[in-house]
């Protein structure tokens, strides 16, 4: 069946958005075009998010607007979650953690300003949600740090 091959974000240094994306989310150079693109996989793919330098001084679209608000990666449990989550805290990346019930999620921006989403599914695990139902609820830090040692 079908399923998403890639995003592509318009970044204004190629080179800034690919120490971001390798250094604080792991993922993989997989091919670069020059200054102008770059491809970063996390999987078997070739690449899950494509860069493409934009020159210019253009506006980002207000958070009102429509479009595409964020992008989302899969962790693979609590154990992994806490640990980006204390990585990218360390770093100095302006982390949002919230209990959405059916997961743990952490929302932060990258360099150029996009929304990124990392999760955990907390569904198969007990006291998991099966449904979201609109639950978003702060996560606490201490909460997330105890997960390390679970």
């Amino acid at each position: 069946g079908m399923k998403i091959g890639h995003l592509r974000f318009k970044v204004r240094d190629v080179e800034r958005a690919v120490v971001f994306y390798t250094g604080h989310l792991k993922m993989t150079l997989t091919e670069r075009v020059g200054d102008d693109y770059a491809f970063l996989g996390c999987g078997d793919a070739h690449h899950e998010i494509a860069l493409m330098k934009v020159k210019g001084t253009g506006l980002s679209p207000s958070p009102e607007s429509t479009g595409f608000e964020h992008v989302a990666f899969e962790l693979p449990d609590k154990r992994a979650f806490a640990d980006t989550f204390m990585g990218l805290s360390k770093s100095g990346v302006a982390v949002k953690p919230i209990d959405n019930g059916i997961s743990w999620a952490m929302y932060f921006a990258d360099p150029d300003g996009h929304r990124v989403e990392l999760f955990c599914d907390n569904r198969g695990i007990p006291g998991g949600r099966l449904t979201w139902g609109g639950i978003s609820d702060e996560l606490d830090v201490e909460v997330i740090k105890a997960a390390r040692e679970a």
